[in-house]
């Protein structure tokens, strides 16, 4: 074995000769983000190491080319690793940043709860760990951002020793310790929602079913309902002048009069026997029925008449921010806005409601008035998939001026700074939900926002996997890796296991919210992947994603709170 590695350093070796210094790391990320990008989707019973690959990958290549004496230039693969950090935070940001706030309001402020307690007992894990003098400050960090999985919470890691001014050595260890602890910190979300279901004796099936109901009982979907006008104290009244349907979240989108189907306007008068077709929520469309008069027998679509509807989307610059009634659409084009939808949610149009980037408007009227309406607001489908560089370049400028501010903090050797892990992230929280100032538009397309996070990660793990190769090998056959192993089984399991109990045994949550709020908590895809896998519902991804905005904001800025506490 020991003849067959030094084969494979000496072509290794020979491999690199003469190659210059900038080709030479290039031509080593490519190797092992390949590598480790194929590890990661090898999976045993569903289970994969996912992007955790590129690091091991990268481990190896670096004992490979420290046996075969290979250098790499320090510095160039210092800023590919802080560059490709700040693509990956930058890009979490947009992605969370519109449904950030958002998540903490209502039944969100529950579950993110919970995950602030889950990601709160496995900080306090770690502490426990460095003050008993089990381990090193360095080696906490790692055990603690392996042991629940979470690379950009290594990445704060290197991030904040750096900023304090830790030495080479421990600087080292929390990658060392990630990759020891990191395969446990995986199986263990597995084990932890195995834990909670044997304990209570759950059925997933009957959670699936009750979760439905419980979603059917409390979503007021926006519904349509023909009404039949039969008040004749409203006989010739403005439909603008009745203050109480806006009041009610409804809307009005068409009217039938003598057979005659058209567009309502605010100064549309009411007669007795017109026929409107008002859009709103079940309950709110009743009371809009009793105060009108009763609901028709007929049933108003724009087949076989003159009018249309079509969706037609927020694109352009000049509707970005105004409101529905401040671009006077009803005036300007003869149409009305029936439905408002933004994220999947469907919203009633009421005047007030400011229009978005990305907003789908259903908007009925004549065709030529549909056009017109389509060149006001945008609709450009280029827009929708195109990334806007300058939005980007000028957020992470932002992100990189505000990660080093420096914070001076009483008992710190060096100021804190919230650095290229915090600062980006927090950026682009903020310009996300502000969504555009002036014509730039934070907005990103889906799949450019996932290929430049990908990209970070990719690139992070991979300089820190080949930084961290030297000394891996040297520190497991040394056998100082293995209480590394086992205080990782700890950090994982106990937050996991007390959020569980809490969640079930004292809050009474469905469990398949409780294993989203677990596998978004600790951000592991591989543990949400599991609780789809029980049963077919939508609970354990709408509490994933409702919990894994604020838990990776958590996760990312830890590390500066351990290293505040502990250094």
């Amino acid at each position: 074995m020991h003849a067959l590695a030094d084969i494979f350093a000496q072509l290794f070796a020979q491999l690199f000769v003469g190659m210059p210094p900038i080709a030479r790391v290039v031509f080593m990320l490519g190797i092992v983000s390949a590598a480790g990008l194929a590890l990661g989707h090898v999976k045993l019973r569903g289970v994969g190491l996912g992007i955790g690959g590129v690091l091991f990958a990268g481990i190896a290549g670096g004992h490979l080319a420290r046996q075969a004496g290979v250098t790499f230039d320090a510095d160039m693969l210092d800023f590919i690793r802080d560059f490709g950090l700040i693509l990956f935070v930058y890009t979490i940001g947009i992605q969370v940043g519109p449904g950030f706030f958002a998540a903490l309001k209502k039944s969100g402020l529950a579950l993110n709860g919970l995950a602030l307690l889950m990601v709160g007992s496995s900080i306090l894990a770690a502490a426990a760990l460095v003050l008993a003098g089990v381990v090193p400050l360095g080696s906490g960090l790692g055990i603690f951002a392996g042991g629940v999985t979470n690379a950009p919470a290594l990445a704060a890691s290197q991030q904040v020793l750096k900023e304090v001014g830790a030495d080479a050595t421990a600087m080292a260890l929390p990658g060392l310790a990630f990759a020891v602890t990191y395969p446990f910190g995986i199986a263990g979300n597995l084990l932890a929602m195995a834990a909670v279901r044997v304990a209570f004796g759950i059925d997933p099936q009957a959670e699936a079913q009750a979760f439905e109901a419980a979603r059917r009982a409390e979503v007021a979907a926006l519904e349509t309902m023909d009404i039949s006008v039969r008040n004749v104290s409203l006989q010739g009244i403005r439909l603008g002048d009745l203050t109480m349907l806006p009041g009610l979240g409804v809307c009005v989108s068409r009217l039938l009069r003598d057979g005659h189907l058209q567009v309502p306007t605010d100064d549309t008068r009411l007669e007795c026997g017109d026929v409107l077709h008002v859009v709103g929520p079940r309950l709110k469309l009743e009371q809009a029925r009793m105060l009108l008069g009763q609901q028709a027998d007929v049933r108003l679509t724009t087949k076989g008449s003159d009018l249309k509807w079509e969706r037609i989307v927020v694109t352009a610059n000049a509707a970005l921010g105004k409101s529905i009634a401040a671009l006077n659409l009803k005036g300007m084009c003869d149409v009305v806005v029936s439905r408002v939808n933004r994220a999947g949610v469907e919203l009633v149009p009421n005047a007030a409601l400011k229009l978005q980037f990305g907003d789908i408007l259903t908007v009925i009227g004549k065709p030529d008035d549909l056009r017109a309406v389509a060149r006001i607001i945008g609709n450009s489908e280029r827009r929708l998939q195109t990334a806007e560089m300058i939005p980007m370049f000028v957020g992470i400028t932002l992100g990189a001026a505000l990660g080093s501010i420096p914070l001076f903090l009483p008992g710190m050797p060096a100021p804190l700074r919230l650095g290229m892990a915090g600062g980006p992230l927090i950026v682009a929280i903020i310009l996300a939900r502000i969504g555009h100032i002036g014509p730039l538009v934070w907005f990103m397309p889906p799949a450019a926002n996932l290929a430049l996070r990908e990209l970070g990660i990719v690139l992070f793990l991979a300089v820190l996997g080949i930084a961290s190769g030297d000394r891996f090998v040297d520190t497991m056959a040394s056998g100082a890796g293995l209480p590394w192993m086992a205080w990782g089984v700890l950090v994982t399991l106990v937050p996991l296991v007390l959020t569980g109990l809490v969640a079930r045994g004292v809050m009474r949550l469905n469990f398949l919210t409780i294993c989203g709020v677990l596998a978004g908590a600790q951000t592991n895809p591989p543990g949400l992947a599991y609780a789809n896998a029980l049963v077919t519902s939508e609970a354990p991804a709408l509490a994933y994603a409702t919990v894994y905005p604020l838990a990776m904001c958590l996760r990312i800025l830890a590390p500066q709170l351990l290293v505040l506490m502990l250094w």
